[in-house]
C-alpha cells in the first residue's frame, strides 16, 4: 500500500540530509521530487507526518540555512510563514522550524530578525526552544553579537546561559 505523506516526509528528510552535507544537487532532487509528490494533492496525512506543500517550503527553507544561502532562506521564510497552511501545523513543528528559521538571519548578521524569529518560536512552543540543543546555540550567538533583546536576554536567562 502506497503511503505518499511518508514518502514525501521521507524525501524531505533525505534532502535535508544532503544539504547538511553540502551535496546542493542531491537535495534539490529530494525536495523537487517531494515537491511533485505534494503537488499531485490529496496526501493522506494518516501518519502525521505534516507532509504537503507547505512541508516542501519549509524544508527548502531550512536546506538553504543548511547551504549557507541565508537570504534565499530568510526570502523564502517571509513568504512561507505568511501561507494559510502554515497555522494548522501542529506548534512543535512550528516552533522547531523557527528556530532553523532564525539561524539564517544569522548566517546574514541580522541579530534583531534573528531574536525575533527566536521569541516567537518560545511563544509557540517553549521547549523547543529552551530544550533543543541548536535552539541554545543560536541564543548564545544572538546574545554574543550585541545587546539582546528583552525576549531574548530572558531566553539566555531561562537556558542558564546568563544569570
Amino acid at each position: 500500500m502506497e503511503q505518499p505523506g511518508v514518502r514525501g516526509a521521507l524525501l524531505l528528510q533525505g534532502g535535508l540530509a544532503a544539504a547538511g552535507c553540502g551535496d546542493t544537487r542531491q537535495a534539490d532532487e529530494l525536495i523537487d521530487r517531494a515537491a511533485d509528490l505534494a503537488g499531485r494533492g490529496g496526501v493522506d496525512d494518516s501518519h502525521r507526518t505534516c507532509f504537503g506543500p507547505v512541508a516542501v517550503e519549509l524544508a527548502r527553507v531550512v536546506a538553504a540555512v543548511e547551504l549557507g544561502e541565508a537570504g534565499e532562506a530568510v526570502y523564502r521564510h517571509e513568504r512561507v510563514v505568511r501561507r494559510e497552511e502554515w497555522r494548522p501545523l501542529p506548534a512543535e513543528y512550528r516552533a522547531a522550524y523557527l528556530v532553523d528559521a532564525a539561524r539564517a538571519y544569522l548566517q546574514l548578521g541580522d541579530l534583531v530578525g534573528a531574536g525575533r524569529v527566536l521569541v516567537n518560536a518560545d511563544r509557540v512552543a517553549p521547549a523547543e526552544v529552551r530544550c533543543r540543543p541548536v535552539a541554545r546555540t543560536v541564543i548564545a550567538e544572538i546574545a554574543r553579537g550585541g545587546p539582546a533583546g528583552v525576549g531574548v536576554a530572558r531566553l539566555a536567562t531561562l537556558v542558564g546561559l546568563t544569570r
